[in-house]
């Protein structure tokens, strides 16, 4: 048994380093499925249910300090290479189906929390659910910690997440050489052809790692500090969260977004989040996820629906409904593979919608969050 927080620390960062290691070595179709932050998330919740790790005072104090310093560090480097601009040069049907997207989404967590009855600490974790499926992982970890979400709470919005965006992936993909049909059912006029791919900032050069680390620091430390001394919106967290959120995208505006290898410093401090998060998980507390997969299921089965009504009334082609879907539920990857599949040329779009979620999930996470608390209550 770990009762030291130093031995508690290494042991976490060597279990994420580990995954992440193996997953970008391995040529396995298996990462597709679960990914390192999923299988992150497991052993670690494994381990703290086998009690390998000593719940004491002083573990607890090093875990909740580490949380608080990590998450604003981690959102202000995931959101230095995002350019908003870019965003605004997609097409209008484009737009229209990543506004409808968004939307659906979000409303399809409110009617299943209410149809499901959601209590309170499950209300907070579909809230956070929201925040990766308008966003990414981060967001999730970022509005799960605003709103106080228990460990084994998250733990099901996790697996949620994992499940349903792994069938809808499969699904929309199925779809592909179905796209002519679907065209011809909302009469679209299929806007392919010379789409410029726009993308993220693409940072090259050196990687800049130490600089890095001492500006995400630096950002963590004072933003802490504006909300011990007193400056709060909603609560503690929020406040650093939204506080690292705008810097983050304010400094994507300047020579910031330059600097190579911010994305990769922010997702080892994303994997070493999920690793704490899980270190505080019993697995014994997991056996009732079956609903809420099932929960999750119903959110994307309304998502569809208003997606297909708005296509056909906006007169949208299924590309553009389908990626911006899975830039939402999914991230840069899934959505860059859908787009792919339609023309290769368009890799660009679905890069950029779901980078887009970067910076408008956390916020959306956190106002689905109090609604669906609100709602709970």
């Amino acid at each position: 048994m770990i009762s030291s927080p130093l031995l508690y620390l290494l042991a976490l960062v060597f279990l994420a380093s580990a995954i992440s290691f193996i997953e970008q070595k391995s040529k396995s179709k298996f990462f597709k499925y679960l990914p390192a932050v999923v299988l992150i998330y497991i052993f670690s919740m494994v381990l703290a249910s086998l009690n390998v790790f000593e719940q004491n005072e002083a573990i607890d104090t090093v875990y909740e300090n580490a949380k608080k310093y990590l998450l604003p560090a981690m959102l202000f480097l995931m959101l230095l290479q995002v350019d908003i601009r870019d965003f605004f040069k997609l097409g209008k049907s484009l737009l229209i189906a990543y506004t409808l997207a968004v939307f659906s989404i979000v409303f399809g967590f409110i009617a299943v929390s209410w149809a499901f009855s959601f209590d309170t600490d499950m209300a907070g974790a579909f809230g956070a659910l929201s925040g990766s499926w308008t966003g990414g992982m981060a967001n999730m970890v970022a509005v799960g910690t605003a709103l106080d979400v228990s460990q084994e709470a998250f733990g099901y919005a996790l697996i949620v997440d994992s499940v349903n965006y792994t069938i809808w992936m499969m699904f929309l993909l199925f779809l592909t050489p179905f796209a002519h049909y679907f065209n011809s059912f909302t009469t679209s006029h299929e806007q392919m052809a010379k789409l410029e791919a726009i993308g993220c900032v693409s940072a090259v050069g050196k990687k800049r790692y130490w600089l890095l680390i001492f500006l995400s620091a630096l950002v963590s430390i004072s933003v802490n500090f504006l909300a011990y001394s007193g400056f709060e919106i909603l609560n503690y967290t929020t406040t650093t969260v939204i506080l690292a959120t705008v810097l983050g995208i304010l400094g994507s505006f300047t020579k910031l977004k330059n600097i190579n290898g911010s994305s990769l410093v922010g997702s080892a401090m994303l994997y070493m989040l999920i690793a704490l998060i899980g270190s505080k998980a019993l697995f014994e507390n997991f056996s009732g996820v079956g609903v809420y997969v099932i929960a999750g299921f119903c959110i994307l089965v309304i998502h569809s629906l208003i997606m297909v009504a708005g296509a056909k009334m906006f007169k949208l082609d299924l590309f553009s409904v389908s990626v911006a879907s899975l830039s939402n539920i999914g991230g840069v990857a899934s959505a860059s593979i859908l787009a792919a599949t339609y023309n290769k040329a368009l890799v660009g779009v679905g890069v950029l919608m779901a980078v887009m979620g970067f910076i408008i999930g956390t916020f959306v996470g956190l106002m689905v969050g109090n609604i669906l608390i609100w709602m709970a209550g």
